[in-house]
């Protein structure tokens, strides 16, 4: 394109994302969505249905109150009801009454849901877009029509489809957007079909909505704006009923990085992985790791050779520089790493290593023998940097283990469990013997450390566990079978992870805790 062309970014990660299952926010979390969407630079962001549930109208109550600096809040319903006229249809007034500068309202495209799911004559189907439309633009609002199932309609019957974009623009719209509701339509047919409607409506902004049944939600997103669309709507993360909608974190580094629109937000694009955490975190949701672009793993190698070439020329391996959007390389650990991967990973970790030393050649071979027992480093850099201080510097463990013993006690009658470590450990010349009691053994044991480790290493205090997980390696030994855990910690400031592999479910834990108040004393201090 000699001049870049001007596409919209319509966000409805408050409605539309909230249909998918496990995805749910509360209205606090929303106005926080909300603020940081605008921060971003979208340019809609459709906050609910009012009158749906009273969570969307808290929302539109408040959402009055905000200042921001660019996007427009819309309120999403659908067209009139058949057989009613438009100034006594309820919904239509409520959505009048959320006094939000735009209005977006969804219409029949297909036939048979005009005949077989409204009930209604096709010609009645039309009055409703038409009249809604005008109804809601005579109120002073900025009207999106979106059309419904427009490309399963255009498949069916392309004559009837055509027309509701036409009732839709006699009432005066201005955008028109195309809707991939079942999310089936392959690339070519949504280029075809948007073709077709942008050349048939020239002086209206086009849009495309998708979603992600058929697994290209981005790609015909993509599509519709290669023919021609100029306004796209979608969720962050990918949020949305069955497999989610066209996913927005994809979509806009696409069309600015890629293909070379103009989007309001893409002087903001080094906060896009910012901006999905932020939301993964509203939504109370663990991230998608390998989300393109945003995820953890979007831009680490584990494989040696790829470090090797990632090390020498960046781009070998990576399809953009990683910090155009937020994001950074990571070299991952394990037996498949070898010596450039070592060296990346400890630079990364902000450590310096002689590559050529033999310490380092043994400390591969020890990596891959550990790796093979059930040790796992990826998400576990706190125990990679340890095992490297010990192997390589020599450093000395922070105590010396002299026993710990857990006990579970399945009070009966009380109806209740209680769990008993015991840790006797040897610190310089003095030996600490502490007891503690939780309702896990694990927690037991983790009480009883920190108690015996306290005096002489206050900082740990600091330390909370927040997040704890187990897995079977090998199923074949049944309840004797090798499994890993792994930890995360935090002080509130940094957080990091530990590992810990054995067939015993609180030998590997005890390892990975060890390794949690070592490396908060060792590498984070005060």
């Amino acid at each position: 394109m000699s001049e870049k062309t001007k596409v919209s970014i319509y966000d409805t990660t408050l409605r539309d994302g909230t249909q998918g299952e496990g995805v749910s926010f509360s209205v606090n979390a929303k106005i926080r969505v909300a603020e940081k969407l605008d921060q971003f630079g979208v340019d809609y962001i459709e906050g609910g249905w009012p009158g749906s549930n009273p969570r969307d109208m808290a929302f539109f109550e408040e959402a009055k109150k905000l200042e921001l600096s660019h996007a427009k809040i819309a309120a999403f319903g659908s067209t009139r009801r058949a057989n009613t006229p438009v100034e006594e249809d309820a919904q239509i007034q409520l959505l009048l009454d959320a006094e939000t500068p735009v209005v977006t309202i969804f219409g029949k495209s297909w036939l048979l849901h005009v005949t077989e799911v409204l009930r209604t004559t096709p010609e009645e189907n039309l009055q409703m877009i038409e009249d809604s439309v005008a109804y809601l633009i005579k109120n002073g609002r900025e009207v999106v029509y979106d059309a419904e199932h427009f490309y399963d309609g255009y498949t069916n019957n392309p004559e009837y489809a055509m027309s509701t974009l036409e009732a839709a623009a006699r009432g005066g719209v201005k955008t028109l957007v195309l809707c991939d509701t079942n999310g089936g339509k392959m690339v070519d047919e949504v280029k075809e079909i948007t073709s077709t409607v942008v050349a048939r409506f020239p002086d209206l902004q086009v849009g495309v909505h998708c979603h992600n049944d058929a697994g290209v939600g981005v790609a015909v997103s993509l599509a519709g704006v290669g023919a021609g669309a100029v306004h796209v709507q979608g969720t962050c993360n990918g949020y949305g009923e069955r497999n989610g909608n066209a996913n927005l974190t994809s979509i806009i580094p696409n069309l600015t990085l890629k293909m070379g629109y103009d989007l309001n937000c893409a002087p903001n694009l080094k906060k896009l992985r910012d901006v999905s955490l932020f939301i993964d975190d509203m939504a109370n949701l663990r991230s998608d790791i390998r989300a393109p672009y945003v995820g953890a793993s979007s831009f680490a190698h584990k494989g040696g050779v790829h470090a090797n070439a990632v090390e020498k020329v960046r781009y070998s391996y990576e399809h953009i520089e990683p910090s155009l959007v937020g994001n950074k390389t990571r070299v991952l650990v394990s037996d498949m790493s070898g010596r450039s991967s070592i060296m990346m990973k400890a630079r990364d970790l902000g450590l310096e290593l002689e590559e050529k030393s033999p310490e380092m050649k043994s400390f591969i071979q020890e990596l891959k023998e550990l790796e093979y027992r059930g040790y796992e480093y990826e998400a576990a850099d706190a125990s990679f940097k340890l095992l490297i201080d010990r192997f390589i510097k020599g450093k000395k463990p922070l105590f010396e283990l002299l026993d710990y013993r857990v006990i579970v006690e399945n009070r009966e009658k009380r109806g209740d469990l209680l769990s008993e470590a015991t840790v006797k450990l040897k610190i310089g010349d003095n030996v600490y013997h502490k007891v503690a009691e939780s309702h896990g053994p694990v927690g037991a044991l983790d009480l009883a450390l920190r108690k015996a480790l306290e005096e002489e290493y206050p900082v740990i205090k600091d330390i909370q566990l927040v997040d704890y997980k187990v897995r079977i390696l090998e199923g074949t030994g049944g309840t004797q079978s090798r499994i890993r855990v792994q930890i995360e910690s935090s002080d509130g400031t940094e957080m990091w992870g530990t590992v810990g592999a054995s067939d015993n479910i609180i030998e590997a834990s005890w390892e990975a805790l060890v390794d949690s108040v070592e490396y908060k004393v060792y590498h984070l201090g005060d």
